[in-house]
């Protein structure tokens, strides 16, 4: 059961979810540099590498800060706003496995 979220109220929702884009803007400008570090340092130039092998390195670097990014961003945006809190996860009285007859 679950009671009242905090991000039910539009105006608090509006607010997070501003601050996650903010954040999720941040990172993007953040990967974009990393990615252009990395492939700055991996060019040499004289190496047998073709342009696939730059291509997969940037997506590959590019989509894992990216996801990693979103998803941390959803883990603040949950706990910044006390939507965590709303959750009732008690366990009924009853519990599955416990018995007293043994």
């Amino acid at each position: 059961m679950a009671g009242n979220s905090p991000l039910d109220d539009p105006e608090q929702a509006a607010f997070a979810w501003a601050r996650y884009r903010r954040i999720m803007r941040f990172m993007l400008l953040l990967t974009i540099g990393v990615v252009l570090i990395a492939l700055a340092l991996l060019y040499d130039g004289e190496s047998e590498a073709t342009v696939h092998y730059y291509i997969a390195i940037a997506l590959g670097i590019g989509f894992t800060m990216l996801m990693a990014a979103a998803l941390m961003g959803l883990v603040f945006l949950s706990n910044g706003t006390g939507h965590d809190s709303a959750v009732d996860n008690r366990l009924p009285d009853n519990k599955i496995g416990d018995s007293d007859d043994d």
